[in-house]
C-alpha cells in the first residue's frame, strides 16, 4: 500500500511534467509532508488510483511519425490553407504575411472528461513586438471553416484557447505573449482590436516564442473545471495559467488548432496533440444526461465593463459572486454592531457622568 500511495503522490503531487503521461498535478508536499501522509493513510491507498487510469485515445491525437506527408491529410487529421506537414513537424503558418492555416480531427469526441498535451512552437525572425499573430486551439462544433479569429471562423460554438503574440489594443496594459480562453455558443464574436478582452474568461501572460527547448502547453476539462498549464522554462513541469469551474461543454465537437498572420508574421508550428481520457465516475443524473445537447456556456461570465487590466496581465475582480456578497453584508453587520457598542458604552458613560452633577 505505501509503495501505491508513493507513486501517487510522485504522479500528482510533485508537479512534473512526465512525457506522455496526463495529470495537471500541483505544487509538491515536502518530506516531511510525505512522511505523515503515509502514516496517516492506512488502509486508503487501495482506492487511490495508480495514474494508469488515463488512456491516450490515438484517434483525437496528432503523434510523430506522420502519415501523408505532403499530402492534405494525415491519419485521423484534414488540414488546409497554407499548413503543410513536414516529417519533424506540422506548420500552420509559415514566417510569411497574410497566412492562415489549420488542422482538424477528423472524428468527434465524445468523451466527458478528457486531458489535451500539445507541443508546439511559435518562432520567427521578427524582433519584439514585431511578429504576430498567434495560434488558437478548438473543441468546437464546426471544423474547417476559415475565418478571422487565428484563421478559423468567429462566432463559434465550443471552446477556444487563444495563444496570442501580438497586442492589437496599443492602450493595453497586458504582457504579450497572452494566453486567454473562450467559451461561445455562437452569440459572441471575438474581438481582435481588443485582443478579445471583451469575452476573455481568464488569462495569462505566456513566454512562448523563439524558446530554443521544447514548448507545451496542457487543456483539462473535467466536471465542469477548465484548467490550462503550460511548460516553457524546459523544466518538466506544469504551470497554472488558467483555472476556471463553472464550464459546460457538450461532447461531439472536434479538437483543431488554426494559426493566422497579417501585417506581421511568425512561423506556428505543432509538433503533437495527445489527447488523454480521464477515468472520472458520474452520478446517476450526470450520466443520464444527454451531453451531445448541452449548450457551451459558463455559469458565471463576468461583464465586459469589469474586464480591466492590471499591470500584470490579470484582469482585476469582476462582479461580486455569492460568497463575496456574502462576506460583505457579515462585514458591514459585525461593523454595524461594533459601532452600536461603542456608540452604546460612550452614551452610558455620558450619562454617569452628568448624574454626578446633580
Amino acid at each position: 500500500m505505501a509503495a501505491v500511495a508513493v507513486a501517487w503522490i510522485w504522479r500528482w503531487g510533485w508537479g512534473r511534467r512526465c512525457p506522455g503521461r496526463p495529470g495537471l498535478p500541483g505544487p509538491g508536499p515536502g518530506p516531511i509532508t510525505l512522511l505523515l501522509f503515509l502514516l496517516l493513510l492506512g488502509s486508503v491507498t487501495a482506492d487511490i488510483t495508480d495514474g494508469n487510469s488515463e488512456h491516450l485515445k490515438r484517434e483525437h491525437s496528432l503523434i510523430k511519425p506522420y502519415q501523408g506527408v505532403g499530402s492534405s491529410s494525415t491519419l485521423f487529421w484534414d488540414f488546409q490553407g497554407s499548413t503543410i506537414l513536414t516529417s519533424q513537424y506540422l506548420r500552420l503558418t509559415p514566417d510569411e504575411r497574410s497566412k492562415e492555416g489549420s488542422i482538424w480531427n477528423h472524428l468527434p469526441c465524445f468523451l466527458k472528461d478528457w486531458e489535451m498535451h500539445v507541443h508546439f512552437k511559435v518562432h520567427g525572425a521578427g524582433k519584439k513586438n514585431l511578429h504576430g499573430d498567434g495560434i488558437a486551439l478548438w473543441y468546437t462544433r464546426d471544423r474547417m471553416v476559415p475565418g478571422p479569429v487565428f484563421g478559423s471562423k468567429d462566432n463559434f460554438h465550443g471552446l477556444a484557447i487563444f495563444l496570442d503574440t501580438y497586442p492589437n489594443d496599443e492602450t493595453t496594459e497586458r504582457v504579450f505573449p497572452y494566453i486567454s480562453v473562450m467559451v461561445n455558443n455562437g452569440s459572441l464574436s471575438y474581438d481582435h482590436s481588443k485582443d478579445g478582452r471583451w469575452t476573455e474568461l481568464a488569462g495569462c501572460t505566456a513566454d512562448l516564442r523563439n524558446r530554443n527547448h521544447d514548448t507545451f502547453l496542457a487543456v483539462r476539462y473535467s466536471r465542469g473545471r477548465l484548467t490550462v498549464m503550460t511548460d516553457l522554462e524546459d523544466k518538466n513541469e506544469w504551470k497554472n495559467c488558467i483555472d476556471i469551474t463553472g464550464v459546460r461543454l457538450p461532447t461531439g465537437y472536434y479538437f483543431g488548432a488554426s494559426a493566422g498572420t497579417g501585417d506581421l508574421s511568425d512561423n506556428h508550428d505543432i509538433i503533437s496533440m495527445k489527447l488523454f481520457q480521464l477515468m472520472v465516475e458520474h452520478t446517476p443524473d450526470e450520466e443520464n444526461i444527454d451531453w451531445t445537447k448541452i449548450e457551451p456556456s459558463v455559469n458565471f461570465l463576468k461583464s465586459p465593463k469589469d474586464n480591466v487590466d492590471d499591470p500584470t496581465g490579470n484582469f482585476r475582480s469582476g462582479p461580486l459572486t455569492g460568497w463575496r456578497v456574502f462576506l460583505l453584508l457579515l462585514c458591514a453587520l459585525l461593523g454595524i454592531i461594533v459601532c452600536a457598542v461603542v456608540g452604546a458604552v460612550v452614551f452610558q458613560k455620558r450619562q454617569e457622568r452628568n448624574k454626578r452633577f446633580y
